[in-house]
């Protein structure tokens, strides 16, 4: 039986891929944001696209950068991830150069190929540089950006593929609107897919 959705809900439908921490820095300064809306576009080079809200010090430090980075945090760290989602490093901790990251504890380390950090803990990073639309940007706060690096957990990927197993607190986070979140079960495969 299917019942009507409302519009205004529709994008709950499909909203369900993994939530993501965006990170950004630029000279001194650093952030970290929560973010649901993101997808692969492209397979050569790799390419995401992503919304940022114009509002955001993410945006501010990502276009100063031209890079940002798409960390994959997991369900041990969806405190976090609230914490992270719900504040602003510009409003609630003032222009401090470590923000969030100090506010809520957040561990990082190094990225290979751009200056935002990366979030330790996550089960996958990819290193973004922008791809400048000034159009989808400014109409649609939607940033492309090319992947120059990726990396994943090898204890939950490995072969191109996500096997969690036994590993239930770093199963992938996917918010699906309204402060509710699921986390992924065991992926399964019919046929020779690659």
């Amino acid at each position: 039986m299917k019942q009507s959705v409302p519009l205004n809900k529709a994008y709950r439908l499909l909203n369900h891929g993994p939530t993501v921490l965006v990170t950004t820095a630029h000279g001194e300064r650093r952030n970290i944001m929560a973010a649901a809306w993101n997808m692969p576009l492209d397979f050569n080079p790799p390419k995401i696209a992503i919304v940022i809200d114009k509002q955001t010090y993410t945006r501010a430090l990502i276009e100063a950068s031209g890079s940002f980075a798409i960390n994959v945090p997991c369900r041990a760290q969806v405190d976090m991830v609230l914490q992270v989602g719900s504040s602003s490093g510009r409003e609630l901790w003032g222009n401090t150069p470590d923000n969030k990251f100090a506010a809520f504890g957040v561990s990082t380390f190094a990225a290979s190929e751009i200056s935002a950090p990366l979030v330790a803990g996550c089960v996958a990073w990819l290193e973004c540089r922008v791809i400048p639309e000034p159009h989808i940007q400014n109409t649609y706060d939607l940033y492309l950006g090319e992947v120059v690096a990726a990396w994943a957990d090898d204890r939950v990927f490995s072969d191109g593929r996500w096997h969690f197993g036994a590993h239930d607190d770093m199963r992938t986070l996917h918010h699906i609107a309204g402060g509710a979140f699921m986390t992924v079960s065991d992926p399964f495969m019919t046929g020779n897919v690659d």
